[in-house]
């Protein structure tokens, strides 16, 4: 027995499994630690404890909840219970390594075939349990999980019944709390690993592709058909496995779905939400004994294909035919009005406006109104050329585009557009559509810090940017936050709970990571580190020149996803900053902005140039034309313009 005589118990990964095992372990006197990577969900679960609805109805509350698996080697566990997905497991087995000790006992609380098997690699098979697990919920908040079913019992056992008798001690455990356990052999356990699975495999692909709940498929007759046909085909690859079932087997698997009610399977969540599945350990461990004994498996294969196929965005775009359903998904999640449909804007005049930004290529569809139709955004370092096609394609296909313009650090390699404009002046036009006069303009970006001076005609008057590196930018942020273990989305709500007021003392990434390293030695909290690297990014802000007596605004996909830095530049310049509307677009809107104006100067002609050039690939060889290129004020002598956005210490 360990510490206080209780038994200490660790569980990785909080879904609706590890939380209802987490309620239940300390319900029959455990100690209980918790480990959940999300900074927000652990915060929660902290100050509100986990909360469990519906079938099972219970509240707990939690002494030691931490964000990382290293953090549990002080607890000290006797068992460690892996709740994670199947396609999670082998990173986290790695890192718990350093847990290992002669008492430890490791749990798979796991669905799939052969799950366990992760587990072994790294703590061997006389240490690892695995427990087959008969109730489910769905995550409703991050702390709270809606049990819809337990379909007793659960079951345990050793992966080579060397420690039966710990098997044992979870099961009583579990049982004393209402959640019935029994303790199984080796033998046993593989059976109902795979009665399991089979169960999982009939329905989980099914509903994911279907969008179906148990309930729903297990109501109609033609489903129902179907999933007895894929349980037929599992049973087939079980027996070739000398796995025995009963004879009735096939009815009792029909029996236990039915009870399922209206419950998505975990696969069919992460499938609906496009997140990789566990589909390779489900129906696609099925196919892959089945081809060991030359057995058809038809169903599942099928299954199986479409379901990596539907996870798999290049598969899709490359599909004969999905053009159409791809350049709809597009068309969709980028409409500003979503009631709009497809032929709501072609006898609209449009103007397009791409920023090809050190990150992310943005998008932005405007009509003649200055209104905003369409944005879109894709990841800038990317091979998958046939993503940005895509996203053309369902611009020129719903749009009617009479100009274009190009403006971001990929402006020059990119000649589908009219014409191209630098960033500075596109961020101008963006920001004074909505407010007009003099400003000054902060944009935090992937490489570079600008700072934009506007004069009462709204035209540029100076600028100033940072210095060589990429220091107290987008990237600097994401790579530091990485470095700290925190999720970067994350970051501006753990900033806002503390009142620390320290900053990095180098700006260098390379030594601002050894120095968040010390922090985090140190035993700094997530906050207080949150808010460091938040404060440090402030003071290199404020370092630069802000013209005072002025109104001034905030743009870029930094403060769009970053708000609380905002709080603290307000401090650090004494006024009021304003975040735009949508800052992440603002530039690309400006960009769209500047190709209206200048399609209104010029004789209006039905043949874009970006019409015309659509077929060809997305970026050819850098293009010489002078005659596109916008002019600038020369940077005063508070500021220099540096071309160097790409270097770093």
């Amino acid at each position: 027995m360990s510490k206080n005589n209780k038994i200490r118990v660790a569980i990785i990964g909080l879904g609706p499994v590890g939380m209802i095992l987490a309620v239940k372990l300390q319900e029959a006197g455990c100690e209980v630690a918790l480990c959940e990577i999300n900074e927000t969900k652990a915060e929660k679960i902290k100050n509100e404890g986990l909360v469990l609805e519906n079938v099972i109805q219970q509240q707990a509350r939690f002494n030691h909840v931490y964000t990382s698996i290293s953090q549990l080697d002080a607890f000290d566990a006797d068992y460690l219970i892996f709740s994670l997905k199947s396609n999670h497991t082998a990173g986290a087995v790695k890192q718990a390594m350093s847990l290992n000790t002669e008492k430890l006992t490791v749990v798979s609380a796991q669905n799939g075939i052969d799950v366990e098997q992760l587990l072994v690699e790294g703590f061997g098979e006389s240490k690892t349990l695995r427990l087959v697990i008969n109730f489910a919920g769905n995550t409703v908040a991050p702390n709270i999980t809606k049990v819809t079913f337990f379909t007793p019992p659960n079951y345990i056992g050793c992966v080579n019944d060397v420690r039966a008798e710990k098997a044992k001690e979870i099961a009583n455990l579990l049982t004393t709390v209402n959640l019935e356990t029994k303790a199984i052999d080796s033998f046993e356990l593989l059976n109902r690993s795979w009665e399991k699975t089979i169960l999982n495999s009939s329905l989980s692909a099914l509903c994911g592709v279907s969008r179906l709940t148990m309930a729903e498929a297990m109501a109609d007759k033609d489903t129902v058909e179907l999933i007895e046909q894929v349980i037929a085909e599992g049973i087939q690859v079980a027996e070739a496995e000398k796995i025995k079932f009963p004879d009735d087997f096939l009815r009792q698997c029909m029996r236990y779905l039915k009870k399922g009610g209206d419950h998505f399977p975990s696969l069919a969540v992460d499938l609906i939400h496009n997140r990789p599945t566990e589909i390779d350990f489900f129906n696609g461990k099925i196919v892959e004994y089945g081809r060991k004994h030359y057995i058809r498996t038809s169903l599942n294969l099928a299954f199986t294909n479409m379901v990596k196929a539907m996870t798999n965005k290049n598969i899709i775009s490359r599909t004969p035919g999905a053009t159409g359903d791809v350049n709809r998904k597009i068309l969709d999640k980028g409409l500003v009005n979503k009631g709009a449909t497809s032929v709501t804007y072609k006898n609209v005049d449009c103007f397009l406006g791409i920023d090809l930004g050190s990150s992310y290529a943005k998008f932005t569809v405007i009509d003649d109104k200055d209104n905003a139709l369409f944005r879109y955004f894709l990841p800038t370092m990317t091979n998958d050329k046939q993503a940005f096609k895509n996203v053309l394609s369902t611009i020129t296909t719903n749009f009617n585009i009479k100009h274009s313009c190009a403006t971001g650090y990929g402006r020059k390699h990119f000649t589908e557009t009219d014409m191209v404009k630098t960033e500075i002046n596109c961020a101008a036009a963006g920001v004074s559509i909505y407010y007009s006069g003099e400003k000054n303009i902060i944009d935090i970006g992937g490489e570079d810090i600008k700072i934009i001076r506007c004069d009462k005609d709204n035209n540029v008057e100076n600028f100033y940017m940072n210095d060589k590196c990429a220091a107290g930018t987008g990237s600097f942020l994401a790579e530091i936050a990485e470095r700290a273990g925190i999720n970067i989305s994350d970051m501006s709500s753990l900033a806002s709970l503390s009142k620390y007021d320290k900053e990095l003392n180098s700006f260098c990434t390379v030594f601002a990571k050894t120095e968040i390293m010390n922090w985090i030695f140190d035993g700094m909290k997530l906050e207080d580190i949150s808010r460091g690297i938040y404060n440090s990014i402030a003071n290199k802000v404020a370092k630069m020149r802000l013209d005072p007596g002025i109104p001034t605004f905030m743009i870029g996909g930094v403060i769009a996803y970053h708000p609380f830095l905002k709080n603290l530049l307000n401090e650090k310049f004494n006024k009021d900053i304003k975040i735009v509307d949508a800052p992440q677009f603002i530039v690309s809107f400006g960009a769209a902005i500047i190709a209206m104006q200048n399609f209104n100067k010029v004789e209006k002609t039905s043949n874009s140039k970006f019409e015309t050039k659509m077929n060809h690939p997305p970026y050819p060889p850098l293009r010489e034309d002078p005659t596109t290129e916008d002019t600038l004020p020369n940077p005063s002598e508070g500021g220099a313009f540096v071309d160097e956005r790409n270097t770093k210490h």
